[in-house]
Protein backbone atom coordinates (compact mmCIF):
# COMPACT_ATOMS: atom_id res chain seq x y z
CA UNK A 1 0.00 0.00 0.00
CA UNK A 2 1.17 3.51 -0.80
CA UNK A 3 -0.24 6.39 1.20
CA UNK A 4 0.10 10.15 1.11
CA UNK A 5 -1.10 12.25 4.00
CA UNK A 6 -1.64 15.98 4.01
CA UNK A 7 -3.05 17.05 7.33
CA UNK A 8 -2.77 20.78 6.79
CA UNK A 9 -2.91 23.27 9.62
CA UNK A 10 -5.38 23.20 12.49
CA UNK A 11 -8.16 25.79 12.26
CA UNK A 12 -7.65 29.05 14.06
CA UNK A 13 -8.61 29.09 17.72
CA UNK A 14 -11.86 30.82 18.60
CA UNK A 15 -11.46 30.47 22.37
CA UNK A 16 -11.54 34.22 22.96
CA UNK A 17 -14.53 34.67 20.66
CA UNK A 18 -16.48 31.96 22.49
CA UNK A 19 -15.58 33.33 25.93
CA UNK A 20 -16.55 36.89 25.03
CA UNK A 21 -19.70 35.84 23.21
CA UNK A 22 -20.92 33.63 26.05
CA UNK A 23 -20.24 36.31 28.67
CA UNK A 24 -22.03 39.03 26.69
CA UNK A 25 -25.04 36.84 25.99
CA UNK A 26 -25.43 35.64 29.59
CA UNK A 27 -25.46 39.26 30.76
CA UNK A 28 -27.97 40.21 28.11
CA UNK A 29 -30.23 37.24 28.87
CA UNK A 30 -30.42 38.35 32.50
CA UNK A 31 -31.31 41.92 31.50
CA UNK A 32 -33.84 40.87 28.87
CA UNK A 33 -35.55 38.29 31.07
CA UNK A 34 -35.86 40.75 33.95
CA UNK A 35 -37.45 43.50 31.89
CA UNK A 36 -39.54 41.04 29.91
CA UNK A 37 -40.98 39.78 33.20
CA UNK A 38 -41.40 43.32 34.53
CA UNK A 39 -43.38 44.63 31.55
CA UNK A 40 -44.97 41.26 30.70
CA UNK A 41 -43.60 41.22 27.14
CA UNK A 42 -43.70 37.83 25.45
CA UNK A 43 -41.39 39.11 22.72
CA UNK A 44 -38.71 40.00 25.27
CA UNK A 45 -39.19 36.82 27.29
CA UNK A 46 -39.14 34.73 24.11
CA UNK A 47 -36.03 36.45 22.86
CA UNK A 48 -34.40 35.96 26.28
CA UNK A 49 -35.21 32.27 26.12
CA UNK A 50 -33.81 32.08 22.64
CA UNK A 51 -30.66 33.89 23.69
CA UNK A 52 -30.32 31.45 26.58
CA UNK A 53 -30.47 28.59 24.09
CA UNK A 54 -27.82 30.41 22.09
CA UNK A 55 -25.62 30.53 25.19
CA UNK A 56 -26.02 26.76 25.41
CA UNK A 57 -25.33 26.56 21.69
CA UNK A 58 -22.14 28.58 22.04
CA UNK A 59 -21.04 26.35 24.91
CA UNK A 60 -21.71 23.27 22.75
CA UNK A 61 -19.88 24.76 19.79
CA UNK A 62 -16.93 25.68 22.00
CA UNK A 63 -16.87 22.19 23.49
CA UNK A 64 -16.96 20.69 20.02
CA UNK A 65 -14.12 22.89 18.84
CA UNK A 66 -12.01 22.00 21.90
CA UNK A 67 -12.73 18.29 21.55
CA UNK A 68 -11.66 18.43 17.92
CA UNK A 69 -8.22 19.57 19.05
CA UNK A 70 -7.62 16.57 21.31
CA UNK A 71 -4.74 14.47 20.07
CA UNK A 72 -5.48 11.08 18.47
CA UNK A 73 -4.58 8.00 20.47
CA UNK A 74 -4.60 4.22 20.10
CA UNK A 75 -8.35 4.04 20.73
CA UNK A 76 -9.38 7.13 18.74
CA UNK A 77 -7.00 7.23 15.80
CA UNK A 78 -8.80 10.18 14.20
CA UNK A 79 -9.07 12.04 17.49
CA UNK A 80 -12.35 13.70 18.45
CA UNK A 81 -12.85 15.91 15.40
CA UNK A 82 -16.39 14.67 14.84
CA UNK A 83 -17.43 16.33 18.11
CA UNK A 84 -17.75 19.60 16.19
CA UNK A 85 -20.30 17.99 13.83
CA UNK A 86 -22.23 16.61 16.80
CA UNK A 87 -22.19 20.06 18.42
CA UNK A 88 -23.63 21.63 15.27
CA UNK A 89 -26.36 18.96 15.20
CA UNK A 90 -27.33 19.39 18.86
CA UNK A 91 -27.24 23.16 18.39
CA UNK A 92 -29.72 22.94 15.52
CA UNK A 93 -32.04 20.60 17.46
CA UNK A 94 -31.92 22.89 20.49
CA UNK A 95 -32.93 25.87 18.38
CA UNK A 96 -35.81 24.02 16.72
CA UNK A 97 -37.20 22.88 20.08
CA UNK A 98 -36.91 26.40 21.53
CA UNK A 99 -38.68 27.91 18.53
CA UNK A 100 -41.44 25.33 18.73
CA UNK A 101 -42.11 26.33 22.34
CA UNK A 102 -42.04 30.00 21.36
CA UNK A 103 -44.56 29.52 18.54
CA UNK A 104 -46.89 27.56 20.84
CA UNK A 105 -46.90 30.28 23.49
CA UNK A 106 -47.26 33.05 20.90
CA UNK A 107 -50.32 31.37 19.42
CA UNK A 108 -51.99 31.34 22.85
CA UNK A 109 -51.00 34.96 23.56
CA UNK A 110 -52.35 36.06 20.18
CA UNK A 111 -55.87 35.10 21.35
CA UNK A 112 -55.57 37.52 24.29
CA UNK A 113 -53.01 40.30 23.57
CA UNK A 114 -51.45 42.10 26.55
CA UNK A 115 -50.83 45.85 26.93
CA UNK A 116 -47.17 46.54 26.19
CA UNK A 117 -44.62 49.07 27.41
CA UNK A 118 -43.10 49.97 24.08
CA UNK A 119 -40.22 52.14 25.33
CA UNK A 120 -38.83 49.44 27.64
CA UNK A 121 -39.10 46.81 24.94
CA UNK A 122 -37.32 49.01 22.39
CA UNK A 123 -34.45 49.91 24.74
CA UNK A 124 -33.78 46.34 25.88
CA UNK A 125 -34.03 44.90 22.38
CA UNK A 126 -31.75 47.69 21.13
CA UNK A 127 -29.10 46.43 23.55
CA UNK A 128 -29.65 43.00 22.03
CA UNK A 129 -28.81 44.31 18.58
CA UNK A 130 -25.45 45.52 19.86
CA UNK A 131 -24.67 42.36 21.86
CA UNK A 132 -25.68 39.89 19.16
CA UNK A 133 -24.13 41.91 16.36
CA UNK A 134 -20.82 42.16 18.20
CA UNK A 135 -20.86 38.43 18.95
CA UNK A 136 -21.59 37.59 15.30
CA UNK A 137 -18.59 39.62 14.19
CA UNK A 138 -16.35 37.49 16.42
CA UNK A 139 -17.22 34.39 14.35
CA UNK A 140 -17.53 35.96 10.91
CA UNK A 141 -14.05 35.05 9.67
CA UNK A 142 -14.36 31.35 10.49
CA UNK A 143 -17.83 30.55 9.19
CA UNK A 144 -16.82 29.99 5.58
CA UNK A 145 -14.87 26.77 6.21
CA UNK A 146 -16.26 25.40 9.50
CA UNK A 147 -19.89 24.33 9.94
CA UNK A 148 -19.60 24.55 13.71
CA UNK A 149 -18.32 28.15 13.62
CA UNK A 150 -20.79 29.00 10.87
CA UNK A 151 -23.61 27.82 13.12
CA UNK A 152 -22.48 30.20 15.85
CA UNK A 153 -22.17 33.07 13.36
CA UNK A 154 -25.58 32.48 11.79
CA UNK A 155 -27.29 32.24 15.16
CA UNK A 156 -25.80 35.48 16.40
CA UNK A 157 -26.61 37.26 13.12
CA UNK A 158 -30.18 35.98 13.26
CA UNK A 159 -30.45 37.16 16.85
CA UNK A 160 -29.37 40.66 15.89
CA UNK A 161 -32.11 40.71 13.26
CA UNK A 162 -34.61 39.28 15.74
CA UNK A 163 -33.77 42.01 18.24
CA UNK A 164 -34.35 44.56 15.49
CA UNK A 165 -37.78 42.98 14.98
CA UNK A 166 -38.55 43.31 18.67
CA UNK A 167 -37.61 47.01 18.50
CA UNK A 168 -40.05 47.36 15.61
CA UNK A 169 -42.79 45.59 17.60
CA UNK A 170 -42.24 47.91 20.55
CA UNK A 171 -42.40 50.97 18.32
CA UNK A 172 -45.62 49.88 16.64
CA UNK A 173 -47.20 49.07 19.99
CA UNK A 174 -46.16 52.48 21.35
CA UNK A 175 -47.25 54.61 18.41
CA UNK A 176 -50.31 52.75 17.13
CA UNK A 177 -51.44 50.75 20.16
CA UNK A 178 -51.04 47.45 18.27
CA UNK A 179 -50.64 45.16 21.26
CA UNK A 180 -51.25 42.14 19.05
CA UNK A 181 -47.94 42.86 17.32
CA UNK A 182 -46.00 41.28 20.23
CA UNK A 183 -47.14 37.66 19.65
CA UNK A 184 -47.13 38.19 15.89
CA UNK A 185 -43.52 39.32 16.04
CA UNK A 186 -42.74 36.30 18.23
CA UNK A 187 -44.15 34.01 15.55
CA UNK A 188 -42.08 35.83 12.94
CA UNK A 189 -38.99 35.30 15.13
CA UNK A 190 -39.74 31.57 15.28
CA UNK A 191 -40.13 31.32 11.49
CA UNK A 192 -36.83 33.14 10.85
CA UNK A 193 -34.85 30.98 13.26
CA UNK A 194 -36.44 27.71 12.09
CA UNK A 195 -35.59 28.57 8.48
CA UNK A 196 -31.94 29.11 9.38
CA UNK A 197 -31.69 26.20 11.79
CA UNK A 198 -33.19 23.63 9.42
CA UNK A 199 -30.32 24.03 6.96
CA UNK A 200 -27.81 23.65 9.78
CA UNK A 201 -29.64 20.52 10.96
CA UNK A 202 -29.67 19.05 7.45
CA UNK A 203 -25.96 19.67 6.90
CA UNK A 204 -24.94 18.32 10.31
CA UNK A 205 -27.00 15.12 9.87
CA UNK A 206 -25.49 14.66 6.41
CA UNK A 207 -21.97 14.88 7.83
CA UNK A 208 -22.77 12.68 10.84
CA UNK A 209 -23.66 9.88 8.41
CA UNK A 210 -20.39 10.33 6.49
CA UNK A 211 -21.99 12.32 3.70
CA UNK A 212 -19.72 13.96 1.16
CA UNK A 213 -19.19 17.63 2.14
CA UNK A 214 -20.96 20.12 -0.10
CA UNK A 215 -17.63 21.63 -1.14
CA UNK A 216 -16.52 18.36 -2.82
CA UNK A 217 -17.73 17.15 -6.23
CA UNK A 218 -17.05 13.40 -6.42
CA UNK A 219 -17.03 13.28 -10.20
CA UNK A 220 -14.37 15.98 -10.28
CA UNK A 221 -12.35 14.15 -7.63
CA UNK A 222 -12.47 10.96 -9.69
CA UNK A 223 -11.50 12.88 -12.84
CA UNK A 224 -8.51 14.41 -11.05
CA UNK A 225 -7.30 10.99 -9.89
CA UNK A 226 -7.81 9.43 -13.33
CA UNK A 227 -5.77 12.25 -14.87
CA UNK A 228 -2.74 11.32 -12.77
CA UNK A 229 0.03 9.65 -14.82
CA UNK A 230 -0.25 5.87 -14.88
CA UNK A 231 -3.73 5.64 -13.33
CA UNK A 232 -6.11 3.39 -15.30
CA UNK A 233 -8.97 3.11 -12.82
CA UNK A 234 -10.17 4.54 -9.52
CA UNK A 235 -11.74 2.03 -7.13
CA UNK A 236 -13.34 2.29 -3.71
CA UNK A 237 -13.35 6.10 -3.56
CA UNK A 238 -14.50 7.48 -0.20
CA UNK A 239 -14.76 11.13 0.85
CA UNK A 240 -16.14 12.19 4.23
CA UNK A 241 -15.85 14.86 6.89
CA UNK A 242 -13.66 14.05 9.87
CA UNK A 243 -14.98 17.20 11.54
CA UNK A 244 -16.56 20.48 10.52
CA UNK A 245 -13.29 21.79 9.12
CA UNK A 246 -11.35 18.72 7.89
CA UNK A 247 -12.09 16.37 4.99
CA UNK A 248 -10.61 12.90 4.39
CA UNK A 249 -10.28 10.76 1.26
CA UNK A 250 -9.29 7.17 0.58
CA UNK A 251 -9.09 5.52 -2.83
CA UNK A 252 -7.58 2.56 -4.71
CA UNK A 253 -5.66 3.55 -7.82
CA UNK A 254 -5.24 0.82 -10.44
CA UNK A 255 -1.78 1.42 -11.94
CA UNK A 256 -0.66 -1.47 -14.22
CA UNK A 257 2.79 0.10 -14.67
CA UNK A 258 5.40 0.96 -12.07
CA UNK A 259 4.37 1.61 -8.47
CA UNK A 260 4.07 5.31 -7.58
CA UNK A 261 6.89 7.04 -5.74
CA UNK A 262 6.70 9.65 -3.00
CA UNK A 263 6.68 12.51 -5.52
CA UNK A 264 3.55 11.06 -7.18
CA UNK A 265 1.72 10.75 -3.85
CA UNK A 266 2.75 14.22 -2.72
CA UNK A 267 1.56 15.70 -6.02
CA UNK A 268 -1.80 13.90 -5.76
CA UNK A 269 -2.28 15.03 -2.15
CA UNK A 270 -1.44 18.63 -3.00
CA UNK A 271 -3.83 18.65 -5.95
CA UNK A 272 -6.67 17.28 -3.81
CA UNK A 273 -5.92 19.83 -1.11
CA UNK A 274 -5.73 22.72 -3.58
CA UNK A 275 -8.88 21.80 -5.53
CA UNK A 276 -11.13 20.43 -2.79
CA UNK A 277 -9.52 21.38 0.56
CA UNK A 278 -9.09 17.68 1.39
CA UNK A 279 -6.64 17.55 4.28
CA UNK A 280 -6.21 13.82 4.94
CA UNK A 281 -5.44 11.76 1.82
CA UNK A 282 -4.75 8.02 1.71
CA UNK A 283 -4.11 6.38 -1.67
CA UNK A 284 -3.57 2.66 -2.25
CA UNK A 285 -1.88 1.73 -5.54
CA UNK A 286 -2.47 -1.73 -7.06
CA UNK A 287 -1.52 -3.28 -10.40
CA UNK A 288 -4.80 -5.18 -10.79
CA UNK A 289 -8.17 -4.29 -9.30
CA UNK A 290 -9.10 -6.82 -6.63
CA UNK A 291 -11.84 -5.07 -4.64
CA UNK A 292 -15.51 -5.09 -5.52
CA UNK A 293 -16.18 -1.91 -7.48
CA UNK A 294 -18.91 0.58 -6.73
CA UNK A 295 -21.92 0.22 -9.01
CA UNK A 296 -24.89 2.37 -9.79
CA UNK A 297 -28.30 1.15 -8.62
CA UNK A 298 -29.53 -1.75 -10.73
CA UNK A 299 -26.17 -2.46 -12.43
CA UNK A 300 -24.91 -6.06 -12.40
CA UNK A 301 -22.06 -6.98 -10.05
CA UNK A 302 -18.81 -8.00 -11.72
CA UNK A 303 -15.25 -8.69 -10.68
CA UNK A 304 -14.05 -5.17 -11.47
CA UNK A 305 -11.32 -6.26 -13.91
CA UNK A 306 -11.07 -4.11 -17.07
CA UNK A 307 -11.50 -5.76 -20.47
CA UNK A 308 -8.29 -6.62 -22.28
CA UNK A 309 -6.90 -3.61 -24.11
CA UNK A 310 -9.41 -1.22 -22.58
CA UNK A 311 -8.50 2.44 -22.46
CA UNK A 312 -8.36 4.32 -19.12
CA UNK A 313 -11.70 5.95 -19.95
CA UNK A 314 -13.49 2.69 -20.70
CA UNK A 315 -11.85 1.06 -17.67
CA UNK A 316 -13.28 3.78 -15.47
CA UNK A 317 -16.75 3.17 -16.84
CA UNK A 318 -16.37 -0.55 -16.29
CA UNK A 319 -15.38 -0.02 -12.68
CA UNK A 320 -18.07 2.47 -11.77
CA UNK A 321 -21.03 1.94 -14.05
CA UNK A 322 -22.16 3.93 -17.08
CA UNK A 323 -22.93 7.07 -15.13
CA UNK A 324 -19.50 7.20 -13.43
CA UNK A 325 -21.06 6.53 -10.04
CA UNK A 326 -18.63 6.44 -7.13
CA UNK A 327 -19.29 5.15 -3.68
CA UNK A 328 -18.93 7.98 -1.15
CA UNK A 329 -18.35 7.22 2.45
Amino acid sequence: MSAGHDHGHAPASFNSAFAIGITLNIAFVAIEAFYGWKVDSLALLADAGHNLSDVAGLVLAWGGALAGRLRPDARHTYGWKRASILAAFVNAVLLLVAMGSLAWEAAHRLASPQVLEGVTIMVVAGIGILVNGATALLFMRGGEHDLNIRGAFLHMTADALVSAGVVLAGGLALWFGWNWIDPVMSLAIAVIIVAGSFNLLKQSVHLLFDGVPDSVNLREVEALLLALPGVAQVHDLHVWAMGTSEIALTAHLVMPGAAPDDAFLQHASRQLHHRFAIEHVTLQAVRVAFTRPCWSIGAPIGNGDPPAGASPESSSRHAHGEDGHVHAR
